[in-house]
Formats: C-alpha cells, structure tokens, sequence
C-alpha cells in the first residue's frame, strides 16, 4: 500500500475520534479540526515515516498534540502582546452543544499535564500506561493526574451547573 492510501484509511478510521480529542485540548473545535488536518499533512509529507509506524491513529495523535502545543505557546506570545495592549483580540464562539461547551469550560480550567492525561485516557481512550508513555511521564503520575482531573471536573461542572438548577426550582416556586 502506498502512503497515500494508508493516510486516507488512517482519515476514514481515525479522523472524527482524533477531532473529539483534540477539541478537549484545545478548546475549539476549529483548532482542533486544524491541529488534526497538519498531522494529517505531515503524514503526506513524511511518506516512508508515516508507513513504518506500528500505530498510524497514536502517531497522528502525537503529531496533532504536538502541533497543538506549539500553537499553544504561540497563542501565550500573542496574549502577552495583547496583555500589553499593542494588539486586539477578537473572541471565538465555538458551535457545539451545551454539555460539549460546558465540558471544555471544564477541561480549560485544569492545568495542561492534568487537561492532557484526561483527554488521552477518558476521550482517547488510552490505557494509563499507554497515557503515560504519550506523555512521557512515569505511570505513578498519570495516575495522579487522573485522579486530581475527575475530581477537579467534577467540582468545576457541579459549580456550572448549580445557578441554572437553582434558576429552574426558582421558576417553580
């Protein structure tokens, strides 16, 4: 098989999944789409690469995570300028679902390594050994990460939750 069919099989069969993922990292789902088209490229470009890995969906979801991340660090720049006041910034509104929304609100407020190990266990599916060696951290700390992230989750959609039930038994009475 030659490399650009193997890429269009990995599209078929990992495209909507990698998205999913990358869109609890970044935040938005446009990011995410991009993020995910660019390891997608980067397939195309790195033919004889792309064909030798064991695991085409882990190394496109490597390669997103990292071009996420390099955005990521972009972005930080840019919000520094625009800190400063030299530029503007415009707002994103991403058109998902309620619950999504609520979820990634969730999710941008636990720090990266915590937001990262969730992402790859819960969304991607991972084993923790298998979050651990994306990551490059001990398993120990993948573990911990998950543990702080679902309480940290927990705690932080309870709290967006309670003023729309207290609105909706407010209504009531």
């Amino acid at each position: 098989m030659d490399a650009t069919e193997a890429v269009r099989q990995a599209y078929h069969a990992h495209y909507r999944r990698l998205v999913a993922q990358l869109y609890g990292l970044t935040g938005s789902f446009v990011e995410a789409e991009d993020v995910v088209q660019e390891a997608y490229a980067r397939a195309l470009t790195r033919p004889a690469r792309f064909l030798a890995v064991a695991n085409p969906e882990g190394w496109l979801r490597r390669t997103a995570f990292n071009v996420a991340r390099t955005r990521y660090r972009r972005r930080w720049l840019f919000d520094q300028l625009a800190r400063s006041r030299r530029i503007g910034v415009a707002e994103q509104v991403p058109g998902v679902s309620p619950d999504r929304v609520a979820l990634v609100a969730a999710l941008a407020r636990l720090n990266r390594g915590t937001r990262e190990a969730v992402i790859l266990h819960h969304l991607a599916d991972l084993s923790v050994e298998d979050v651990a060696e994306n990551l490059g951290v001990p398993v120990g700390t993948v573990k911990a990460r998950l543990s702080r992230g679902r309480a940290q989750l927990a705690r932080h959609l309870a709290d967006d939750a309670a003023p729309h039930s207290l609105k909706t038994r407010s209504s009531h009475a």
